[in-house]
């Protein structure tokens, strides 16, 4: 299916689920993806597409907006290996104001994805994964984002979306092909229940001596050392 059918088929259908709120999820606490820290996240757009019914931005506009969203959400992880993240622009829907409410399209936004692993250089996947972002649902979209946001609002939100949107692709990633370290990485070491209290006595410190005791530091408890013919 070309990039042009799919943004009509997207912004005009019905039925689609709106795409969850990438700006709002920021809010969460931070939960690793693995062993995963961001290298170098590079966004083009060399043959970007824009979809029917759609507002005009440039491609300059587009790539600014995303680079931003891509730093903002994908900086925050602290991981131990460099990855670095290839997004190509390839299409989508600015909703625009003016068109009879019942064929109202949505704002879309597509793009392709490739991770690399900073330590080999070799791609994660070997081709390059397409991911869609729609509107978030809210009270604004439910007219059409057209007649309530600006462009750039509009451009900023899906931003935020597809991010989200690559994050939960390279988790699920990680649970399903071992990326990033595999499922447990990232995650805090938990004692085993049984083990738990052998480890903190192991851990816990000397008793104090009671008073008028020798200390077990004291040198006249070590062992007399002796030498030949002494």
């Amino acid at each position: 299916m070309t990039i042009l059918r799919a943004l009509t088929l997207l912004a005009f259908a019905f039925t689609l689920s709106a795409c969850a709120d990438g700006a709002r999820e920021l809010r969460k606490p931070v939960e690793p993806i693995g062993n995963f820290k961001m290298g170098h996240g590079i966004v083009v757009a060399p043959n970007i597409v824009k979809g029917p019914a759609s507002r005009d931005a440039s491609d300059e506009e587009w790539i600014e907006t995303l680079d931003a969203a891509i730093e903002e959400r994908f900086r925050r992880y602290q991981g131990d290996n460099f990855y670095h993240l290839g997004i190509s622009i390839e299409g989508y829907v600015l909703a625009q104001p003016g068109i009879p409410l019942v064929f109202s399209p949505k704002s879309v936004l597509i793009v392709n994805v490739t991770v690399f692993e900073d330590a080999t250089g070799q791609k994660l996947n070997e081709e390059a994964e397409q991911l869609t972002a729609l509107e978030a649902p809210s009270a604004e979209t439910v007219i059409g984002s057209g007649v309530t946001q600006s462009k750039e609002e509009q451009m900023r939100n899906l931003s935020a979306n597809i991010a989200l949107v690559i994050e939960n692709w390279m988790r699920r990633q990680q649970r399903e092909e071992g990326w990033f370290g595999g499922p447990d990485a990232g995650r805090p070491i938990v004692p085993d229940a049984e083990e738990a209290p052998e480890a903190e006595a192991a851990e816990a410190p000397p008793a104090a001596s009671a008073p008028g005791s020798a200390s077990v530091f004291d040198p006249t408890l070590q062992p007399e050392i002796t030498t030949p013919g002494g």
